[in-house]
């Protein structure tokens, strides 16, 4: 019978809190809580600053990609060489190329992986600023229209008068590109 009464006291806590937490919301709503929502993953697909951030990133490594695409090119044409004149050679000369080849390969993959990692480092900076960047002016906008809470991840559904994400857009728009990516440090 104790154990009945303590489920049911169980419950009942259960139910308060919930109730509570209804009537928390509903009053809240009732005294003009002001509740936005905002699509980050549109702010990163279609910000400037974004963008910026992209064209930072592809200025800082294509020269590097393009070496490396030249280097390949080159160990291509090496080892075509090597098959068309395999015929004619020693095997201590093919043993000698092809060692020289496997070596150069070996180089150019510890290579393109060095550069990899310097890509997902340089990415990560500069999402990083880019986020912090966008959370200011989320804050900005969502003080200055006096917003209670401002949404961005973990809600299923939200109507669409409460996106302020194109708003969001528009400033970030007229800031331009002034939230540019930083030079990299060394």
């Amino acid at each position: 019978m104790k154990r009945l009464i303590g489920l049911r006291g169980g419950v009942a806590v259960i139910l308060a809190v919930v109730l509570a937490g209804t009537v928390g919301v509903a009053h809240a709503q009732a005294a003009g809580l002001r509740i936005a929502v905002v699509n980050y993953g549109q702010l990163l697909q279609a910000s400037p600053q974004a963008q910026a951030a992209v064209a930072t990133l592809r200025a800082e490594f294509a020269p590097k990609q393009r070496n490396l695409q030249a280097q390949a090119a080159q160990l291509k044409a090496k080892e075509d060489t090597l098959k068309k004149n395999e015929a004619t050679m020693t095997q201590d000369q093919r043993d000698q190329a092809e060692l020289d080849l496997r070596e150069r390969y070996q180089d150019l993959a510890r290579k393109q992986n060095e550069i990899q990692d310097d890509v997902n480092t340089r990415r990560n900076e500069l999402m990083s600023q880019l986020q912090k960047t966008l959370q200011q002016v989320v804050q900005n906008y969502a003080k200055q229209q006096r917003y209670d809470l401002v949404l961005a991840d973990g809600f299923i559904y939200a109507d669409n008068a409460l996106d302020i994400t194109p708003a969001i857009l528009s400033v970030l728009k007229s800031q331009g590109g002034s939230g540019r990516a930083p030079a990299r440090r060394h």
